[in-house]
């Protein structure tokens, strides 16, 4: 029996400051419909898809930002989009900000079955940006002041395969694809809200749809795995974000992308068994990987150049 579902990239257009959350999730449930009549069995949105990037803007008092946060899943205002997913039958990926009973915020998202159930959760690892106000930025990157760091990555059984979870800056990190990978991970669910312009580094904001895809695409081939990379896109309250929302195969290969950076939903037929072309052959992992010469990757954080080495000289050089 073949393992085959039909998957939808739901990209969503900008979301501006004023929008509220009923008119947002009117716009999902459109996607939703949309990728229903695709033949859809899992419909992916992206990152923080119920608010503007709200990270981008500095208060000194955290809690005036609270109502950007869900303090429950779902949350009135969110109960219309899991009363259409369980009419239509189409289960969903949804990221948001979530604030913890105890008061704890992260940057979170959900896996919702075809009865809208929530089956999975995961909050966001790597966490980009900075934590304090720096007013030279046209625009700030603030996760790190908003949000706490999550604490793992986590596979599900869902959808027939097993199903892993991960968040924007998250897939610029191989050990994120390698860990999903070494649990079995057949179907990353990738949501992101990427500026183009970087401001450390302004030289690589033309290359910001290039890196996208290039970490997406070595992540699906090496772990042989499907990834789905989902974009909120478009010029959000004067910062323009990336698009390019795409489906991967396991081979490395785009099979379906977004050619707008407004609401837009494109699909894929994702066959689960295809991973095993690549899990079982050159990367069968069991086989080939040698842990005991990986204790650096889990060892430090930073680099640490090894003595000797960083005057650009070898012992042997010194001694002639």
């Amino acid at each position: 029996m073949t393992r085959v579902l039909k998957v939808g990239a739901a990209q969503l257009g900008p979301i501006q400051k004023e929008e509220k959350r009923k008119e947002v999730v009117q716009r999902l449930i459109a996607l939703l419909q949309e990728g229903a009549s695709q033949s859809c069995d899992l419909v992916v949105f992206p990152e923080l898809a119920l608010t503007t990037f709200f990270p981008r803007w500095w208060s000194e008092k955290i809690a005036e930002f609270d109502h950007y946060f869900e303090k429950e899943m779902p949350s009135k205002e969110v109960q219309p989009l899991f009363a259409e997913a369980e009419k239509l039958g189409v289960g969903f990926h949804l990221g948001y900000a979530e604030m913890t009973s105890d008061g704890h915020r992260y940057n979170t998202s959900v896996l919702v079955s075809k009865k809208a159930q929530i089956i999975g959760k995961y909050r966001k690892v790597h966490l980009p940006g900075h934590e304090e106000n720096e007013p030279w930025r046209a625009f700030q990157h603030l996760e790190r002041y908003y949000f706490e760091p999550g604490e793992e990555f986590k596979v599900f059984g869902a959808f027939q395969g097993v199903l892993g979870m991960a968040i924007c800056n998250d897939r610029r990190w191989s050990e994120t694809y390698r860990v999903l990978g070494l649990k079995g991970c057949e179907l990353a669910l990738i949501g992101y809200n990427t500026p183009i312009h970087y401001p450390p580094d302004p030289s690589q904001d033309a290359l910001a749809g290039f890196h996208n895809q290039l970490v997406m695409q070595s992540g699906a081939y090496q772990n042989g795995m499907w990834v789905v990379g989902v974009a909120k896109a478009g010029n959000e309250e004067g910062c323009d974000l990336l698009g390019d929302s795409s489906i991967i195969a396991p081979s490395g290969e785009v099979v379906a992308q977004c050619s707008t950076v407004g609401d837009e939903l494109v699909s894929a037929t994702v066959d689960l068994d295809m991973c095993a072309k690549y899990k079982e052959t050159l990367f069968d992992f069991a086989r080939y990987r040698r842990p005991e010469v990986y204790k650096t990757i889990t060892s430090q954080a930073g680099v640490e150049i090894p003595d000797g080495v960083a005057s650009g000289k070898s012992d042997s050089e010194d001694q002639e």
